[in-house]
């Protein structure tokens, strides 16, 4: 019976089958998926594939899995429901001037002139109101500094401190571009509903004399110290651009870590070398345990101690749910040992699994749990059956066991991987096998060694350092130079979840059909002719017996058969091979059938930025957004490690989550920073074939990197005027309507925005205007030289792009009537100090009877057009 075998396993499995139903599927989703549950269990009982008992057992593991969730679901809702109502009718925008008490729950992170943290609130009094008493009302705090001292008084705040904080409570932001990051799902996950905003160190008073000394954020507050003064340890033995990476390699502190590095490792899916995993608990466990052994300590002590050392590490290195499941593991695998019932790795991930979903049942939404879980699930499956296809080296096995285990990771994580971070790189495997063990196995317990060393010997402490540091500029360098290497990087757009599902089952499948046959394989007879060493190594499978038919037919020649289930493996592990390029060219181009064109005005704050995809596939970028700075001399202490920015945290990502391979042409309307920052990542980034703009540039830094960075990438540039016509390709044609002249030289102008490049756009019989940052005088002119050279008096356009974002001085009643457009798009900020769009302009295309659209209360306005016309996508 294949169910009861592993009793464990099949329950953990059902379990988490449940979680995910709850948490995908609600209510009526999960009753329906616990009725096919049940009918298969109904039919493994009635096939002989599991015993009653068993099978009783797994439906209730699937019951109580999605009960607790469901119930966890029900439970996670704000106290505050008052203020959430008036906050929902007032379109998402209401803030509350409140004065919160509480206590913090989460380590300090101070960054620039931000100090962000998490309390669980137990009261929170309103401006003029009577204050609310709540059981535990977990709240975001963000806290800007007014003044560089105040990082200093920051960072001495620490969990468990009760606190009394005066600021802003608001909702957190919704994702407002389709696929786009949606913060407030994130915080929910958490438990979280509400962001409290405050400035000033002022805002908060630690109040005296009321911590209790022995609660969990006491604790923690206390772990939060050490692995801080830990952290300064290594700042102390490394220098400041390594100092960061030792910290996140060996205490999974990442926040100092550069983010330009991460994003190399990231490049190069060598991510998981910074999280803290089973990787680290392994080599901490080894390091012990041989440091134990040289001091003669019994197997039970060391075994006890073992037990005692791993949760110590696993809380000192932020007990992410990577460390957790890997610490998980290493206790029951511990315990079970130390009773001498060790059990394989296949009960201690299912006894893991079950265990943490118990305990956090939003565990299954945190994308480093189903990384870890699922990698380390195929690692158990797929390398003993992988290796064991492999050659059989006397000497240099070690190399094939390395590969057996890089190529299964690759093979399991990379359906996750593009699910959620959107790039694979070719490279990836060779970074892997060459770079992981270097780093786990030199690297990080050189640093580990300094580390415990400096406390007792500094100058010994030093010395190993400076190896490591050695070993990290050599390291560092190979991944500067492969993570550069952009021909092998690839963008492949979010897959759909069934999709991840059926290549995870496709990859077991293909292990099971190699595992089984290399058992039978093992079952064969050796001929005389075999070398001693596969003998020795074919005995050590289980249920080894010689076939049956091979007694009884004396004709049986064990070369034939061999031949002959070798012929059958090929055949198999064929079909599964074109099933999977089926998969991946899906994936990788998902509407290559799909001859409709849409057009994405993006949602990129106060600033520009528009998407088209054509009929034939090929992509256009209209613009990028980006935030103008108005950061003064002296408040360089402002600056945050990793500040936001539009290019790499909205626009790149957002392109990736679609697919964009190849942007085919981009355009630059005009040099104003809210329309080109974001421009510098995409380049960076994603491949661009050509780049249309308008001839001159800007003295500012923003427009100076971008031309830096469009000729470092050998990027063609064109300054097209009026008049000019391009095709891209059967149904896309593309219309210059400004500048009117091209200039013999590029100019540097400082007033860009009557120069900006005014393109329309022609899709099938549809035609989109996007018209820059041009006020009603340049309209003017537009409208008399188009219709000079068009000899019309009216031209038509069926969706325009707002000029200037919807300026006063903008989109004349002159302009409108020209055009004619059915709608508009003013791509615009929620917080804009502007006052875009103004209600001149608005009027004025009320008047016209014009549908608008807008970003500031939308997001993201998104068409689809074909030849029968254009509709509206909801995002």
């Amino acid at each position: 019976m294949a169910m009861n075998r592993r009793p464990l396993v099949w329950f953990a499995l059902i379990f988490v089958i449940g979680s995910c139903a709850a948490a995908g599927l609600g209510w009526h989703g999960t009753l329906c998926m616990a009725g096919a549950v049940f009918l298969l269990a109904v039919a493994a009982v009635l096939g002989g594939g599991a015993s009653r008992g068993l099978v009783i057992i797994c439906l209730i593991g699937f019951g109580v899995a999605a009960g607790q969730r469901l119930w966890a679901d029900s439970r996670n809702v704000t106290e505050l429901q008052t203020l959430l109502a008036i906050a929902e009718s007032d379109g998402l925008r209401a803030a509350y001037n409140v004065r919160v008490s509480g206590t913090i729950i989460s380590a300090v992170e101070v960054d620039g002139d931000r100090a962000q943290f998490r309390i669980e609130a137990v009261a929170v009094q309103v401006e003029d109101e009577e204050p609310l008493v709540v059981r535990s009302e977990r709240l975001m705090v963000q806290l800007r500094l007014a003044v560089q001292p105040e990082q200093e008084i920051a960072a001495a705040w620490q969990r468990g401190d009760q606190v009394r904080i005066d600021g802003e409570l608001s909702l957190p932001a919704m994702a407002t571009n389709s696929g786009g990051f949606d913060y407030r799902r994130y915080l929910r996950s958490q438990g979280i509903h509400w962001l409290l905003k405050s400035k000033g160190a002022a805002a908060l008073a630690v109040e005296a004399g009321a911590a209790e000394v022995f609660s969990a954020a006491s604790l923690y507050g206390r772990v939060d110290t050490a692995r801080a003064w830990l952290g300064a340890r290594l700042d102390y033995l490394y220098p400041a651009e390594q100092a960061g990476y030792m910290k996140g390699l060996v205490l999974g502190i990442r926040e100092d870590l550069d983010p330009e590095q991460f994003n190399q490792f990231a490049r190069l899916g060598l991510t998981h070398i910074l999280a803290i995993s089973g990787l680290h608990v392994g080599v901490f466990m080894y390091a012990l345990t041989s440091v134990l052994k040289m001091l003669r300590m019994s197997r039970e002590r060391i075994l006890l101690t073992l037990m005692t050392a791993v949760p110590f590490y696993v809380l000192l290195t932020g007990a992410s749910p990577s460390v957790l499941r890997a610490g998980l593991m290493a206790m029951l695998g511990l315990v079970a040992a130390r009773m001498g019932k060790l059990k394989d790795g296949l009960h201690l991930i299912a006894a893991a699994a079950v265990a943490l979903l118990l305990f956090n049942p939003y565990f299954l939404n945190d994308v480093s749990f189903q990384l870890s879980f699922i990698v380390t699930l195929g690692l158990i499956i797929g390398v003993p059956p992988f290796r064991r296809a492999m050659p059989k080296w006397r000497r240099g096995g070690w190399i094939l066991d390395l590969a057996a285990v890089t190529i299964v990771a690759q093979l399991i994580s990379f359906p996750v991987t593009i699910y959620y971070f959107n790039q694979f790189n070719l490279l990836s495997l060779l970074a892997n096998f060459a770079l992981v063990p270097f780093i786990s196995m030199i690297v990080m317990p050189a640093g580990a060694a300094a580390l415990v060393l400096s406390i007792v010997w500094p100058w010994g402490a030093k010395m190993i350092a400076n190896l490591s540091i050695i070993a990290n500029d050599g390291s560092f360098a190979i991944i500067e130079w492969l993570a550069d290497q952009s021909l092998f990087r690839q963008v492949w757009g979010t897959p759909p979840l069934w999709w991840v599902v059926v290549w995870l089952l496709l990859m077991g499948l293909a292990f099971r059909k190699i595992g089984s046959s290399n058992a039978r394989a093992a079952m064969e007879p050796v001929s005389q002719e075999q070398p001693k060493h596969i003998e020795s190594e074919t005995s050590l499978h289980d249920e080894q017996t010689i076939p049956l038919q091979a007694k009884e037919n004396t004709a049986y020649d064990p070369a034939v058969t061999g031949a002959n289930k070798g012929s059958s493996l090929r055949k198999h592990l064929l079909i599964l091979s074109f099933i999977a390029l089926l998969l991946l060219g899906y994936a990788y181009v998902p509407d290559a059938f799909d001859r409709s064109a849409t057009v994405s005005f993006l949602d990129v704050g106060q600033g520009d930025a528009a998407l088209i995809r054509t009929a034939s596939g090929k992509h256009i970028l209209i613009d990028g957004g980006g935030a103008i700075s108005f950061r003064k001399p002296g408040e360089e202490w402002r600056d945050r490690s990793d500040p936001f920015e539009v290019g790499s945290k909205v626009l790149v990502p957002l392109l990736r989550d679609r697919g964009v391979h190849r942007i085919d042409l981009l355009i630059i309307s005009h040099m104003d920073s809210d329309h080109i920052k974001g421009l510098i990542a995409v380049i960076g980034e994603i491949p661009v074939k050509r780049i249309w703009w308008n001839g001159s540039l800007r003295a500012t830094d923003d427009s100076t990197k971008l031309m830096e960075a469009a000729l470092s990438a050998d990027i063609p540039l064109y300054a097209p005027v009026a008049g000019e016509r391009w095709t891209l390709d059967k149904d896309t044609h593309l219309d210059v309507l400004w500048p009117n002249d091209r200039k013999n030289e590029v100019a540097v102008i400082k007033d860009q925005n009557e120069v900006s490049l005014v393109v329309a756009v022609q899709l099938y019989d549809s035609r989109f205007l996007f018209t820059g940052d041009i006020s009603i005088p340049t309209e003017g002119a537009i409208v008399r030289t188009t219709r000079e050279r068009m000899n019309a008096a009216q031209e038509r356009v069926d969706i325009m792009k707002v000029a200037h974002h919807g300026s006063r001085h903008s989109t004349s009643n002159e302009w409108l009537a020209y055009w004619r457009p059915i709608g508009a798009v003013a791509s615009v900020g929620a917080t804009n100090t502007y006052g875009h769009p103004h209600p001149d302009a608005v009027g004025r295309l009320n008047k016209a009877g014009v549908a608008l659209w807008r970003t500031d209360t939308g997001g993201e306005a998104k068409f689809r057009v074909n030849s029968q016309g254009i509709s509206v996508l909801q995002k």
